[in-house]
């Protein structure tokens, strides 16, 4: 049997690096992983197939978090799918980086759509479910930067921040309803990007972390398991980062 055995997840962007990593973690110990991407369908159902590989049901959903209608569709599809969703993981997320002056009004919205807005039609979709079987399991993701501070980062930081707050009152919220909140902050992780012009010529490595290395994806996913799992059953409404001793918050 394992951790998860019976449950059903759902991991925003885990198409590829952490949300994909989190999503076999999750169904190697036997819950059914919906898999979310915002337009690469191929890799959103490779890997469905892998999570199916490991002997649990899966389902790919195509959805642009910034954009409510498709949340809500999500939602509903993966309701109508498993009857019920038990772990939501809010993955998803963008980060461009641009100077605070030069920041539209279109960046601003955009960034805030994909990260604080998706996260909240998602888990308002979502949680009636958690409620009803008085089990539940959301988990938000931040970044370091996001405590840190960073040059061109004003409006991720924001965004990224607002998750920070809204898990914290959902898991005051929702403790009595078997339903605990976290956030995962993750540091520099050793993963594929796709959108080296938002690192303005500063790809992360492994400067400045006392361990000596950037994380693996494969620790993070870790990290949610355990805050998903009966291991981490005493923790709600906190941020674990996962850094490499690269910050103290």
């Amino acid at each position: 049997m394992g951790k998860l055995e019976g449950k059903v997840a759902l991991v925003t962007g885990s198409g590829r690096n952490i949300g994909r990593a989190t999503a076999l973690r999750l169904a190697g110990e036997g819950a059914s992983v919906i898999v979310n991407a915002r337009s690469n369908e191929q890799e959103a159902q490779a890997v469905a197939r892998e999570v199916q590989d490991l002997g649990v049901k899966s389902l790919a959903v195509m959805a642009d978090l910034a954009k409510k209608d498709q949340v809500e569709a999500m939602a509903e599809k993966a309701l109508s799918a498993f009857g019920r969703v038990d772990i939501l993981i809010n993955n998803a997320a963008i980060r461009p980086h641009k100077p605070f002056t030069e920041v539209t009004d279109a960046d601003w919205e955009l960034v805030r759509g994909v990260v604080l807005d998706g996260a909240f039609y998602l888990t308002r979709g979502l949680i009636g479910s958690m409620v009803k079987n008085n089990y539940g399991r959301v988990l938000f993701f931040t970044g370091e930067g996001a405590f840190t501070g960073g040059k061109g980062r004003a409006h991720v930081s924001a965004a990224k921040m607002g998750l920070v707050g809204f898990a914290r009152a959902l898991a005051s919220e929702f403790a009595e309803h078997n339903i605990r909140v976290n956030v995962v902050s993750p540091g520099s992780i050793d993963t594929s990007r796709t959108n080296p012009e938002w690192y303005q010529g500063r790809v992360p490595n492994a400067a400045g972390i006392p361990l000596g290395r950037q994380g693996k994806v494969d620790e993070i996913a870790a990290t949610c398991l355990f805050l998903v799992s009966d291991d981490g059953g005493f923790i709600t409404g906190q941020t674990i980062h996962v850094n490499g001793g690269a910050g103290y918050h």
